[in-house]
């Protein structure tokens, strides 16, 4: 494998950005510096490490660092596009770390973070990893106002995150999407765990498109529903527990049922052959060190969304 090795932090945090609060960086992919450079590169990582609302299982903060580790290890060729998308050059920023005694106050801080990154990075292609999907709607907002709210989010998740609050928090991670419908239409892929509530508030909500699992299960007409409920403008957000556990267990509420890998990677390729994906969050995926493969598979996720973002070009 060519392009690896461990990056200096110099030269790594635009000047303007380098008050936020970052850790100490570890790039994707491990690619030196002449195709992970910020200057010349078209994709930039944001790694987000906050984790306070979890239920069930903790250990999403760890997930950011599983995902870059195991990318390390990726074979940058990909047999499917016949190229290597690492060759458009892909930035890692040190991971973003948030205050952890208030989450309202930390999402206050991730939005002014994530508006002044995009605000640095121009038209590059950002993904976000986390962390809990509560990160998920500050990021979405920033993007909608950029498109002045022509935008619907693609989420593809085993929970709709559409309760008022959970736990006695209006912020918590079950309560993600309440925020973002907000201010973009919602297309949810991949449901199958869902309060009462939350199933009435999609089925009577003319804003949010429902494809639960077991559709998704005997043909793929569901991708032409999904995909024609999208605008133009698509934020994309994945909760990892949205694959079968038997694929991915490491997750916080794993749920039986849900997707595949070609299937998902199917319906993927044709959103962004066909909606512009503005950017790209993916989220939820707590390690465990005893089990690799779901590091690794969440880390090929990314680098073929990377792949996908950039096949037209």
């Amino acid at each position: 494998m060519s392009h690896r090795g461990y990056l200096n932090h110099s030269g790594r945090i635009h000047p303007s950005l380098s008050d936020l609060p970052w850790g100490f960086p570890h790039g994707f992919l491990g690619l030196d510096e002449d195709i992970s450079n910020f200057k010349t590169c078209k994709v930039v990582i944001v790694p987000v490490p906050y984790e306070s609302t979890t239920s069930y299982e903790g250990g999403a903060q760890k997930g950011p660092s599983a995902i870059i580790e195991a990318s390390r290890h990726i074979e940058l060729y990909d047999q499917e596009l016949d190229t290597s998308p690492s060759n458009v050059g892909i930035h890692t920023f040190p991971d973003l770390r948030l205050i952890r005694d208030s989450v309202p106050g930390a999402m206050d801080e991730l939005e002014t973070a994530y508006a002044r990154v995009v605000e640095v990075i121009d038209d590059r292609f950002l993904i976000m990893l986390g962390g809990e999907h509560t990160i998920s709607f500050p990021a979405v907002r920033t993007q909608a106002s950029k498109v002045d709210g022509d935008m619907s989010v693609l989420q593809l998740d085993a929970h709709l995150d559409l309760r008022t609050e959970f736990e006695g928090s209006t912020y918590s991670h079950a309560c993600a999407m309440t925020k973002v419908v907000e201010v973009a239409d919602l297309v949810s892929v991949g449901v199958r765990g869902v309060s009462e509530e939350e199933a009435k508030k999609a089925n009577t909500n003319d804003n949010i498109t429902l494809i639960w699992s077991d559709e998704m299960q005997s043909n793929d007409a569901w991708m032409d529903r999904a995909i024609g409920a999208l605008k133009s403008n698509v934020y994309l957000t994945i909760d990892v527990d949205y694959f079968d556990p038997s694929l991915v267990p490491s997750t916080g509420t794993p749920e039986p049922g849900g997707g595949d890998w070609y299937r998902t990677l199917k319906f993927l390729r044709r959103v962004f052959q066909e909606r512009t994906v503005v950017a790209c969050d993916v989220v939820e995926l707590a390690p465990n060190p005893a089990v690799h493969a779901p590091d690794f598979l969440i880390a090929k996720l990314v680098y073929k969304l990377i792949g996908y973002r950039f096949a037209k070009e």
